[in-house]
C-alpha cells in the first residue's frame, strides 16, 4: 500500500478529505456531536462521537519520552560517497568501489539542552548517522570534539566542575570545549569525529584500527561568546534553521570522511593506549586517508518521523565493520539500543527513518508493540528448524587481543600522560590569533562561578597542563568579579 502523497502542489491540486484514523471521512472536522439544550447555546457531548473521542484521546499521547542527553536536534538525508576503494583493508561493501553511493539520515544534537534548549550554546555537539547499506545498516554515532571526557563508563552523569576536578581525564575534552570551536557558527561547518577507535577487516582474518573524521568542505566556522549568547536569545532555533534553509535553496552541505589508520603491529609500538577515548593519534605518524564524503541534499519531510524516530547506536555494524577494546565504546552499544527500545519501543527498528533496505531476518524477536514487517509468519520463533532452512552469513572479525585473566572490578588512574596532549594544545593554542585571549574569556566566567574551593582545585588542574596557564585563569577569574577585563 502506498504511503500517503505530502507533496503540497499535488494536494493544492486534489486537497485529500479529513477522515478518521481508520479511514472514515468526516464531513465537518470542527464539529463535534451534541445533545443541544432547547434554550441558550450549550450541549452535552455523546460517546458515539469517534471523531471527538479520537482526537481528545490521541492529544495527549503525542509526546515520546525524551532523549536524557542529544535531545535538541537537527536532522538531514543525504548520501556518501566512496572517493577511496578501502576493500584493500575491509570487506563491508558500502566502502568499496569508487564512486558507490549509499543514503543516509543524520541527526546532529547539542547534547546538555533539553528539546527546546538554544542552539548557540557551549557544549558538544553530537553526529549520528545511519547509512542504509545492501548489508544492513551502519550507524556512526560521533562528537564534534576529538576527545571525551571519561573513559570509564561508570562515570557517565555527574556535576560539572566537581566532577572535573575529581575525574581529571576530562582535562583533554575541556581544553577544547573552551577554545575556539567550541562553540559552531553553523552546523554545516564542523568537524566530526569517531572518537573511540574501531576495527576494519576482511574475511582472511586481517584487519586494522581506524579513527573517524569527517571535516566540512566549507571549512570551520565558530561563535564567539557574546556572539553566541545573543543568538541564543534571539533565535534559539538557530542552527537548524541554518541547516534547513541551506539545504532548501540547493546550498547542500558537504564533508570529507578521513580515516587514520594503524595496523595491530604499529599499534603495540605505538606507546599510547589506543583504546582510551581521551587521547587522539598523532597525526604525523598516523595521517588522514581521505576516503569519500558525505552530502547533506533532503530534508525531513516531518521532523517527528524521521529526525525524532531515529535511533541511532554504535552496536549498529555491516560485516567489515568492528569495535574495539574500548571499554566506553562496548557502555555505548549496550546502552543506545537500551534507550531507543525505551525511548520508541522494543520494535523500533521496524519505523520508517530506521529500517534497514537490506533483507532482515531474526524470528527470535517477535510480537511487541508496533509490529509492522508481518511478524515471520508461520516462521517458528527459533532458528535450525527443520521447516525453515537459514542461509551462513560473515564471520565477525578476528580479535587482536587474547582474553585471559580473572574478572575484576577496576578503574583507571589519572597520571602526568593525561595532561600531555592538553599541553601541546594549549601551546597551539598560544600560536593562534586570538587563541589564548578567547580561551581565558570562555573559561573565566564559567569556572568563577563555582565554589572558591572548587576554582582552587580547578586551578592547579589547569596548572598541571601549563603553569602560565594556571596564573592566568587565577587572574582572569579575580577580574571578572571585580569588573574588569579578563584578559
Amino acid at each position: 500500500m502506498a504511503p500517503p502523497n505530502f507533496n503540497q502542489a499535488s494536494r493544492r491540486a486534489n486537497p485529500p478529505v479529513y477522515t478518521l484514523q481508520e479511514g472514515a471521512p468526516v464531513s465537518d472536522p470542527s464539529a463535534s456531536l451534541q445533545v443541544r439544550t432547547t434554550y441558550g447555546g450549550g450541549g452535552l457531548g455523546i460517546l458515539a462521537d469517534t471523531q471527538l473521542i479520537e482526537t481528545l484521546a490521541h492529544f495527549p499521547r503525542e509526546r515520546i519520552p525524551e532523549r536524557v542527553v542529544h535531545a535538541k536536534a537537527a536532522g538531514a538525508w543525504g548520501e556518501f560517497e566512496v572517493t577511496e576503494d578501502l576493500s584493500d583493508i575491509t570487506d563491508a561493501k558500502f566502502l568499496s568501489g569508487k564512486g558507490k553511493k549509499t543514503p543516509l539520515l543524520a541527526r546532529i544534537s547539542t547534547t546538555a539542552g533539553e528539546r527546546g534548549a538554544a542552539d548557540t550554546v557551549r557544549d558538544i555537539r553530537g553526529w549520528s548517522m545511519k547509512l542504509f547499506t545492501e548489508e544492513g545498516n551502519q550507524d556512526f554515532v560521533f562528537n564534534s570534539l576529538p576527545v571525551f571526557f571519561i573513559r570509564d563508563p561508570i562515570k557517565f552523569p555527574n556535576m560539572y566542575w566537581d566532577y572535573h576536578v575529581n575525574n581529571q581525564e576530562g582535562i583533554h575534552a575541556l581544553m577544547h570545549l573552551f577554545g575556539l570551536r567550541g562553540i559552531p557558527a553553523s552546523l554545516r561547518h564542523i568537524n566530526a569525529f569517531g572518537v573511540h577507535t574501531y576495527k576494519l577487516g576482511k574475511q582472511d582474518g586481517s584487519f586494522v584500527y581506524v579513527k573517524w573524521h569527517i571535516k566540512p568542505e566549507g571549512g570551520i566556522e565558530n561563535l564567539k561568546a557574546d556572539e553566541a549568547l545573543r543568538l541564543a536569545g534571539e533565535a534559539p532555533d538557530y542552527h537548524v534553521k541554518d541547516l534547513y534553509d541551506a539545504i532548501e535553496r540547493g546550498d547542500y552541505p558537504v564533508y570529507t570522511v578521513n580515516l587514520q589508520i594503524m595496523k595491530p603491529k604499529e599499534a603495540e609500538a605505538s606507546g599510547i593506549n589506543i583504546f582510551d577515548n581521551t587521547f587522539t593519534w598523532p597525526h604525523e605518524k598516523y595521517p588522514l586517508r581521505q576516503i569519500g564524503k558525505i552530502t547533506f541534499n533532503k530534508n525531513p519531510t516531518n521532523y517527528f518521523q524521521d529526525i525524532e524516530q531515529a535511533a541511532f547506536s554504535p552496536s549498529t555494524m555491516v560485516p567489515g565493520v568492528g569495535p574495539s577494546a574500548d571499554l566506553m565504546l562496548q557502555a555505548r552499544m549496550f546502552s543506545y539500543p537500551d534507550a531507543a527500545r525505551y525511548r520508541l519501543g522494543p520494535n523500533y527498528q521496524q519505523l520508517p527513518c530506521n529500517r534497514p533496505i537490506s533483507q532482515v531476518y531474526s524470528p527470535y524477536q517477535r510480537d511487541g508493540p508496533g509490529r509492522m514487517d508481518g511478524n515471520y509468519g508461520a516462521d517458528p520463533d527459533y532458528v535450525r528448524s527443520s521447516y525453515t532452512k537459514l542461509s551462513h552469513g560473515s564471520h565477525e572479525l578476528a580479535t587482536h587481543e587474547q582474553w585471559v585473566g580473572k574478572v575484576t572490578s577496576a578503574s583507571t588512574d589519572v597520571t602526568d600522560k593525561d595532561f600531555e596532549q592538553p599541553r601541546i594544545l594549549w601551546h597551539t593554542m598560544l600560536k593562534e590569533e586570538g587563541g589564548r585571549e578567547n580561551f581565558l574569556k570562555n573559561l573565566c566566567p564559567h569556572l568563577g562561578g563555582a565554589s572558591d574551593p572548587i576554582i582552587e582545585e580547578a586551578i592547579k588542574m589547569f596548572a598541571r597542563v601549563d603553569e602560565g596557564l594556571g596564573k592566568d585563569i587565577r587572574q582572569g577569574i579575580k577580574n571578572h568579579k571585580e569588573g574588569k577585563s579578563i584578559v
